[in-house]
């Protein structure tokens, strides 16, 4: 499953959110676990695949209907 494009960059929206306000809050005072979901939203808006999607799809049992990306 791919994401469409408008949430390609609602995923980079996000992950340079996150960056900044570890940035702002200093890189050795935060802790290690807010580096996970930047990483992922870094990951999802690069490849179009979100891990953590998939996997609450996949727990709630959610079918996902493909959508074109015009």
């Amino acid at each position: 499953m791919k994401a469409p494009k408008s949430m390609r960059v609602w995923f980079a929206f996000m992950a340079t959110i996150l960056c900044i306000g570890i940035y702002l809050t200093g890189i050795s005072n935060v802790n290690w676990l807010i580096y996970v979901p930047a990483a992922g939203f870094i990951f999802a808006a690069s490849t179009g695949i979100c891990p953590g999607q998939i996997m609450i799809f996949k727990m709630f049992g959610i079918k996902i209907k493909e959508t074109s990306d015009k």
